[in-house]
């Protein structure tokens, strides 16, 4: 997710709206047919070989986010903070963790930090405390200068990297009206997406390309017919964001019937009101899953989670009410790099 005042929606979305009750765990359907030849269909209607799908749920955590306050809210921001709720969304059911770094001067832990150092030690910890997770990092910045990031990637080689793919006026507005924090692009014209695809590749990770909205999903796959993007390719659908797409379940199928051909997908769902349906749904029509503290604070009853682990063990829950298993971190390796698990 992008630094800077627009990343601040994790802040104030899980604070700022209402909290939907829990529905009743989704179950599997069987595909529809193809009424005039058989053919199976997903529940988005597209061939099924189109839509990567499958029984084994990939889950991630967002363990931290960009600038939500550790004084108010249990994010983890050191690295013995961060080996020890990695340990623990691990033990929940997660195989990748997502991780944005944080400064580590006193008082300075709820601002983001591209120190090489600092992500180093960082993920050091993470795979000490679980040695087998995945580790999905953040590149999100705005602006033309993306040398941090860029030292970041080197540095640690993650095995996967957020990739945003599009430019999005990240806006919201308070009860009254004004703005929640002054309007701000989201800078990510595509000469600065090849630009990290191009260093995500030459140090092996694989991108997961983050959408916050329909254009930026179609523009995936045209990045991909260009011959820009190469390689597994992983769609993120952001909802939630005011100014992006909206956290709802029905948009899902919608959403599906436009992402490239064999792509891998999931749902980050941010927010309160919706985040648990469109997590049920996701699990219903075969996407991977993912929250954690960066997405939201409060688990399906509507209490607050003061840690990681609890969001996961919930997410874990919706999948396997839905008839999935819970991937492995080795089978979530063989899925998403294709690496023999």
């Amino acid at each position: 997710m992008a630094a800077g005042p627009p990343a601040r929606r994790q802040d104030i979305s899980a604070r700022d709206v209402s909290h939907a009750g829990p529905a009743g765990p989704a179950r599997p359907r069987e595909p529809p047919r193809c009424a005039r030849d058989g053919e199976p269909l997903s529940s988005a209607g597209q061939p099924e070989e189109d839509l990567v799908s499958h029984d084994k749920a990939v889950i991630t955590c967002a363990i931290t986010g960009v600038l939500t306050d550790p004084g108010r809210h249990p994010v983890p921001v050191t690295p013995a903070e961060l080996g020890a709720e990695a340990r623990r969304a691990r033990d929940a059911g997660a195989s990748i963790i997502h991780v944005h770094f944080r400064r580590q001067e006193p008082g300075r832990g709820r601002f983001p930090s591209w120190d090489p150092d600092v992500a180093a030690a960082c993920v050091d910890a993470i795979r000490a405390a679980a040695p087998d997770l995945l580790i999905n990092m953040s590149t999100g910045v705005v602006g033309p200068d993306i040398e941090g990031p860029l030292a970041c990637l080197r540095r640690v080689r993650p095995e996967l990297a957020a990739l945003n793919a599009g430019s999005l006026n990240y806006l919201k507005t308070t009860r009254s009206g004004d703005w929640a924090w002054p309007p701000m692009l989201f800078d990510n014209p595509v000469e600065k997406v090849k630009a990290f695809f191009d260093a995500m590749r030459a140090v092996g990770t694989v991108p997961e390309c983050e959408c916050f909205d329909t254009g930026i999903v179609r523009s995936v796959g045209l990045f991909r017919d260009n011959g820009m993007l190469t390689g597994p390719l992983h769609v993120s659908l952001v909802m939630g964001v005011a100014s992006g797409m909206p956290a709802k379940a029905a948009w899902l199928p919608l959403l599906l019937d436009e992402l490239p051909d064999a792509a891998h997908w999931q749902a980050i769902v941010i927010g309160r009101e919706e985040v648990w349906d469109v997590h049920r749904k996701t699990a219903e029509l075969g996407g991977n899953l993912r929250t954690g503290l960066e997405d939201t604070f409060y688990l399906p009853d509507g209490a607050r989670a003061e840690s990681n682990g609890p969001l996961i063990e919930a997410l874990a829950k919706v999948a396997r009410d839905a008839g999935r298993e819970i991937a492995t971190p080795a089978e979530a390796r063989a899925i998403m790099l294709g690496a023999a698990a």
